[in-house]
C-alpha cells in the first residue's frame, strides 16, 4: 500500500512495508468454559475466516497457548490499526468470544518465515 505524504508544497510517495507482529487474543465474556473450542458458537465461521487470513498471508502462525485462555498469532501487517481492523471482522470478535489482549511488533531473530 502507498500513502502520500505532503512536505510543504512537495509530494512524496512512501511505501509502508509490512512487518511482523505478535498478537495475543484472549477469551471474552461470551466464551462458554464448559465447551471445547470446536463447540463454541460459530466455530466453523470463525475457522473459515482465520484460514482465509492465513491463506492471504496476513496470519503466518497461530494457536492456543497451552494452560492459558490465550491464543498467539504472528501476523504480517503495516501497523496495529490494520490488525485491529482485520480481526474486527471475525465473528468471534463481534460476538465477544475473543478479544485482543496485546499487539506487539515482533522481530524475528532466529529461523525464518516464508
Amino acid at each position: 500500500m502507498t500513502q502520500e505524504i505532503r512536505v510543504g508544497a512537495l509530494r512524496e510517495t512512501e511505501r509502508v512495508m509490512p512487518r511482523f507482529f505478535a498478537i495475543a487474543r484472549s477469551r471474552g465474556p461470551a466464551w462458554n468454559a464448559a465447551l471445547p473450542t470446536e463447540e463454541q458458537e460459530n466455530w466453523r465461521t470463525h475457522a473459515v475466516f482465520m484460514n482465509a487470513l492465513h491463506r492471504d498471508g496476513f496470519i503466518l502462525l497461530g494457536g492456543p497457548l497451552d494452560g492459558t485462555p490465550d491464543v498467539l498469532l504472528i501476523a504480517r501487517a503495516r501497523d496495529e490499526e490494520e490488525i485491529r481492523s482485520r480481526l474486527a471482522d471475525d465473528c468471534w470478535s463481534r460476538n465477544g468470544l475473543l478479544r485482543i489482549k496485546q499487539i506487539s511488533p515482533w522481530v524475528l531473530r532466529l529461523g525464518m518465515l516464508g
